[in-house]
């Protein structure tokens, strides 16, 4: 017998679209976070949210990408004064010099990631799931635009990020 009732307020869909979604959503979330155990933790959250929506089915993957770019920027948002802090308990003498290229490219990442953060929140998003290998019509879908904006939201979003990079290099 096929259940079509939801089981403890939990939809019956959520496995097949579970097993369906979860690679992208956690593509996605990584894109933002830079850590596949934090993207995750990103995805059972929104899959937990998703298990008690209504969302259709047939707009889940869309929802899903959605829902994982902006819980990743809510973590990315609210994980920078945890990286100050641990910024700060850290020794400068404590660093290698043979490491010095890692460190530089992981300052790199975090730069990107804290500049990622300061953008409007649909300019983000579209960035974010567009640079995760979504198509402009599927980020159109899943963001609510024409497909013709995708583009123009994305190039705005990385004149945004560019000039908040910059804006940052010449303040350090």
């Amino acid at each position: 017998m096929e259940q079509d009732v939801m089981v403890a307020g939990v939809r019956p869909d959520l496995e097949q679209v579970f097993r369906e979604a979860y690679p992208r959503v956690v593509a996605v979330a990584a894109r933002v976070l830079g850590s596949r155990g934090e993207a995750e933790d990103v995805a059972q959250e929104v899959f937990l949210t998703f298990g008690r929506s209504s969302v259709p089915a047939g707009e889940a993957a869309g929802w899903l990408s959605v829902a994982a770019a902006h819980t990743a920027l809510n973590h990315l948002r609210s994980g920078r004064r945890r990286a100050s802090r641990e910024e700060a308990a850290v020794s400068p003498d404590a660093v290698a010099p043979d490491v010095a290229d890692a460190v530089v490219t992981l300052e790199e990442r975090r730069r990107v990631r804290a500049a990622l953060a300061t953008l409007p929140r649909k300019q983000a998003v579209a960035l974010v799931l567009r640079h995760s290998g979504l198509s402009y019509a599927e980020v159109a879908a899943a963001l609510d635009l024409s497909p013709g904006s995708v583009g123009t939201t994305v190039r705005r979003a990385e004149s945004a990020l560019r000039k908040e990079l910059n804006r940052h290099a010449s303040s350090d």
